[in-house]
């Protein structure tokens, strides 16, 4: 009879044993699948979760930018550079600045590549007495803005005033009955009105704007200015930003200070930039959370599994052991009928590796299933699972390989003192 006859009718004739060891080699393959497969799920429910935040936060940052720039238009300037030697406090209490700098410095700026900074407008401002109308005013003389020459065009925040031309405060055009299109001397120079701006509730309504140049000449100030209004970037808003504008606007323009207006758009736009640094900080907290997951259920499998595959190694030698004790006459008739110990060795050391493969086939295919099911359970999220498809080819080659690997050696031991077996002793003792 041919060695694999017997060893299908052993299989056949001790059914509940050799069932009992496929069943252990698919609770041990099936605990490793399913734990790896349990991590599977973990990975793609988390690249969805990061995935759908990180969308979610790019459609946040992308409104927040567009509000923003919105908020910037509204803005108007928040930045105010001044000569080093201006007193703050006179600043304040006589309302303009007293000292003066070269009207060069805002081209040497605008031409600088400054990146932190934009809208240029230089302004010459002073408290004077306008002797025709009788009247004490802030006059204000601008050229308008001077552009970035390395970035792109933008609209300006204020429109320049022509040369001839004058815009007065809403204080001054009512009291003074005059409209646009108006003439008007100021200090024995006539202007026509190109505008009359409503009320503002500031010292703008007591205010009157002319080209810088005829500015310069009446207040007798050729070159100089006493004062540069900017604009900061509020996209690029984080950390210290107004103090890398200091540092880098003195460095272009040394004996400079600057003065950041704080303003309600100001106010809503740091809001706004906090709100998207919040989104960015969830992102990475729920990353963080999710790998603090990922580590704990890895720490479990590495100790779950382990012990597993022990108490299922030791379940299979014990049957290995039964087994050759209960066939311990059958085996010496075998022996004397001529069956070598290698014989007998590869008749017990076959139905471990059957055992092994057919174990770990199960054991694989149930611990994917039970790995899905649990993943479904603790993620909930039925379309990933899915979208897994077959079994890993790795995976599948780690159960096929370590199943058998386990019910060999399980059943090495049985198998060497079965064939070790002297068959004279075993007979004569019947």
């Amino acid at each position: 009879m041919k060695t694999w006859h017997i060893l299908l009718k052993e299989i056949l004739h001790r059914w509940r044993s050799f069932v009992l060891g496929v069943f252990a080699v698919t609770v041990a393959i099936g605990s490793l699948t399913g734990s790896l497969t349990l991590l599977q799920v973990h990975d793609l429910q988390t690249h969805k979760i990061l995935t759908e935040k990180e969308e979610e936060t790019k459609k946040k940052m992308a409104m927040l930018q567009d509000e923003m720039r919105k908020a910037t238009l509204k803005l108007s300037f928040n930045l105010l550079i001044l000569p080093k030697q201006q007193s703050i406090r006179d600043l304040h209490i006589k309302g303009y600045p007293s000292e003066y700098m070269p009207e060069e410095y805002v081209t040497r700026l605008a031409n600088s590549g400054i990146v932190l900074v934009r809208h240029f407008l230089p302004s010459l401002q002073e408290r004077i007495k306008w002797p025709e109308k009788k009247r004490t005013i802030t006059l204000v003389g601008t050229r308008g803005e001077v552009p970035n020459l390395h970035k792109n065009p933008r609209v300006p925040l204020v429109e320049q005033v022509p040369l001839g031309t004058i815009v007065l405060g809403f204080g001054l055009h009512r009291s003074l009955g005059l409209k646009i299109g108006d003439k008007v001397k100021l200090l024995d120079r006539e202007f026509t009105v190109r505008e009359c701006y409503e009320e503002r509730g500031s010292k703008d309504d007591f205010t009157a704007w002319i080209h810088l140049r005829e500015a310069q000449e009446l207040l007798d100030k050729e070159g100089l200015i006493n004062a540069i209004l900017a604009l900061e970037c509020l996209c690029a808003r984080t950390g210290d930003l107004l103090g890398s504008i200091r540092r880098e606007i003195e460095q272009i323009l040394p004996g400079t200070q600057v003065i950041e207006k704080g303003t309600k758009a100001l106010a809503r736009a740091e809001a706004r930039a906090s709100v998207g640094q919040e989104a960015k900080a969830a992102v990475e907290r729920e990353r963080h959370h999710r790998e603090q997951m990922r580590s704990e259920r890895e720490d479990f499998a590495a100790v779950l599994v382990p012990l597993v595959m022990v108490a299922c190694a030791v379940w299979i030698g014990l049957l290995g052991f039964n087994n050759v004790r209960d066939r311990k006459t059958e085996i010496a008739i075998q022996r004397a009928l001529g069956f070598r110990a290698g014989q007998i060795m590869l008749l017990f050391l076959s139905k471990s590796l059957i055992m092994g493969l057919l174990g770990g086939a199960l054991g694989l295919f149930a611990g994917l299933g039970f790995g899905r099911w649990l993943g479904l359970v603790l993620e909930g999220d039925i379309e990933g699972i899915a979208a897994m498809g077959l079994p890993n080819p790795g995976l599948l080659l780690l159960a096929l390989f370590a199943a058998p690997m386990l019910t060999v050696i399980s059943g090495w031991i049985p198998a060497i003192i079965a064939a070790q077996q002297d068959p004279v002793t075993v007979l004569r003792e019947k």
